[in-house]
């Protein structure tokens, strides 16, 4: 009898200890899906916030709430991104990664045009170019998340880094940079 208890007692807390694994699993999968959620959603919308910025320095001098929108956008990105390094696994962090990295390049590079001083070669256009490419990067990020998490398939969104440059901005961005008196300063392109 004691040997029976005994043997009740151990498939008891295996069950136990199986079941309390399933559910940590189950919050860590969660706990992931929550953050990657935002970490996609706030690396889109800071690119789009790059994209707005680059219009309003494109059409007019910049304000102090269109300043604040960046930042704003930045920030939450940034917020985001850092919760991402401390649960994501190896393959999205990876994506994430890049995502972050050319974000913060890119937001360089469209301060350095709000304030005047851009390095040789960086105009609106250069800027909005490079905005551009940070959409496959993104949707290349929410695949691994997606795969992470065992979802299925591809965000068909996705575009090439050739596709990416026919899309949004670039197009109506001027050639050379708004302060040139040249004659590419109409914003033909050349």
């Amino acid at each position: 009898m004691l040997l029976t208890q005994r043997g009740a007692d151990r498939t008891k807390r295996r069950e136990l200890e199986l079941n309390r694994a399933i559910q940590e699993a189950r919050e860590e999968r969660e706990l992931r899906r929550t953050s990657y959620t935002q970490l996609h959603r706030d690396a889109r919308q800071f690119a789009t916030a790059l994209s707005r910025h680059l219009y309003v320095l494109r059409d007019r001098a910049v304000a102090d709430e269109d300043v604040r929108a960046l930042e704003e956008a930045k920030e939450a990105q940034r917020n985001g991104w850092s919760e991402a390094i401390m649960i994501a696994p190896g393959t999205v962090l990876d994506a994430a990664s890049q995502v972050n990295a050319e974000l913060t390049r890119v937001y360089g590079q469209v301060k350095r045009q709000e304030q005047g001083d851009p390095r040789q070669g960086e105009s609106l256009r250069t800027a909005a170019e490079a905005q551009q490419a940070l959409w496959p990067l993104i949707h290349a990020m929410g695949d691994a998340m997606r795969s992470d998490l065992g979802v299925p398939g591809e965000l068909r969104t996705t575009l090439t880094a050739g596709e990416s440059g026919r899309v949004g901005v670039p197009g109506d961005m001027p050639a050379v940079s708004r302060v040139s008196d040249g004659p590419e300063a109409s914003g033909a392109a050349p």
